[in-house]
This record gives C-alpha cells, structure tokens and sequence, in this order.
C-alpha cells in the first residue's frame, strides 16, 4: 500500500517555527507524487542585536530539533528534509557532515540539508569562487565562509543582513535581495549562493542569473532539487532555474 497522495515520496520538511518561507516555496517546487509534511522546531521569536544572540538561536535550534524529527516520524517519511540553513554550515564541514550522519542514523532516512545541497549545485556548475548572501549576523557568516572554505571553495564576497529576528528574515525584499547580489558580484565571481532558508528567493534567483549571467543558487531551491533527485524523482519544475528545470 502506498500513500493516496504522496504516492512516489513523503518528505518531512523540519523548519523553526519562526519561518514563513520554506513551505510556500517547497510546496511551489513540489511534483505530483510528493507531498511534504511540516514539523516545526519550536523555538521563541528572540532579538538578534549581534553574534551573541544568534550563537543563542543556533542553541535553541538544536535543542528542539530532535522533538520536531521524532513528531514527523509517525508519519512515516521516506526523506527528512532540513529546512534550515544556519545549524548546517556551523563549526565548518565535518560538523556538518556529523549532523547528517545523526539525523541518517536516528531516523533510518536520507537526508537533504542546505550546506550539502549547495556544495552539490555549485560542483554542478563547476563553480569554485563565490559570492555569498546571508540574512546572518557576523558569527554566522563566519561560519558559512568555514564551512564553503573547507569544501573546497573561494568565497571572494560576502553580505550577511543582519536582519532583527528569526520572523524579520522573511521581511526581506526583492528589491533588498536583488541589491545584495550585485554588491556580492564581481568579475571573479563564478557562481552566487543565497543561504538561509527564510529569505524568499526561490522565484527571484533565475531573473538574477539572466541579468548577472551566472549561476544564482537559492538554498530553498538546492534543497528541495537535492531532496528529489537523490530519492530518484527526475520532474522538471518551472520557475525556479536550472537547477529544477535542467538537472
């Protein structure tokens, strides 16, 4: 017997309870077959003033994580879905390597993160240098330039936010977006990388490719493109670039 609906896969989706822009998007990229099912990690709308208050929500992050897998898990998923961003790229690559290896051991599923699915996108288009947007304060933008500098990349630029809250993430325009790209765009640049799944950027990555004529990754769109192809569904999407569209 399979699922009426998510027939060919259920991916459960774990996101903090604070984002507002993994769902909508994930659900715009979803083919027919899979359906996605939310668990939210809950944790408080806290300020973030500085690196001291977002090494605190990365603590609450995990803290609560594993509540939120083991609620998805009576669903019974075929792959556990990270929608989040910052814990995935902290303490550089092993550690995120560790933290799949956990979460593969713990539920008995593959997993599909940001910080793994955008190592695999930019191996995709051949893209060693760099530029990256964040909605971080400072530790956290240290922490992605480890963990891309580990894997085997150049990040030649880098523009974190410093948005105010978890929720004000999602706050961002496309107009602010937009303008982050092109400040992190350069000549040497091969390739830009957009992290931190609360920031909408999903529809907007491909006009910004055909503008800035290189690749624009969108981690919602790396993870959701990761998820499939790895677990064997090969739909094109449309809307979203190449990744979906040609890969």
């Amino acid at each position: 017997m399979t699922d009426a609906l998510g027939w060919r896969k259920k991916f459960a989706v774990l996101i903090p309870s604070t984002n507002t822009s993994v769902q909508p998007e994930f659900d715009a990229m979803r083919p027919r077959g899979v359906t996605n099912h939310i668990s939210r990690i809950r944790i408080p709308n806290i300020p973030l003033n500085d690196s001291k208050d977002f090494e605190r929500l990365i603590e609450l992050i995990a803290g609560a994580q594993m509540e939120a897998v083991d609620s998805v898990m009576s669903c019974e998923p075929d792959v556990l879905v990270l929608g989040i961003s910052a814990e995935t790229f902290w303490d550089g690559y092993a550690a995120s390597m560790r933290l799949k290896k956990e979460l593969e051991d713990h539920t008995g599923l593959p997993v599909a993160m940001g910080s793994d699915a955008c190592r695999a996108a930019l191996d995709l288009f051949g893209a060693r240098r760099i530029g990256v947007i964040t909605p971080y304060q400072p530790i956290g933008d240290q922490n992605v330039v480890r963990f891309f500098n580990e894997a085997g990349f150049d990040v030649l630029r880098i523009t974190g936010l410093k948005c105010p809250s978890p929720v004000a993430i999602a706050h961002v325009d496309e107009h602010t977006l937009s303008q982050a790209a092109r400040d992190v765009d350069s000549p040497d640049v091969e390739a830009i990388v957009q992290v931190g799944t609360n920031l909408a950027m999903a529809a907007l990555a491909p006009r910004l490719e055909q503008e800035l004529g290189k690749p624009v990754v969108a981690i919602n769109t790396a993870i959701y493109w990761d998820a499939l192809r790895r677990n064997g569904i090969p739909d094109r999407v449309e809307g979203f670039g190449p990744l979906l569209m040609n890969h």
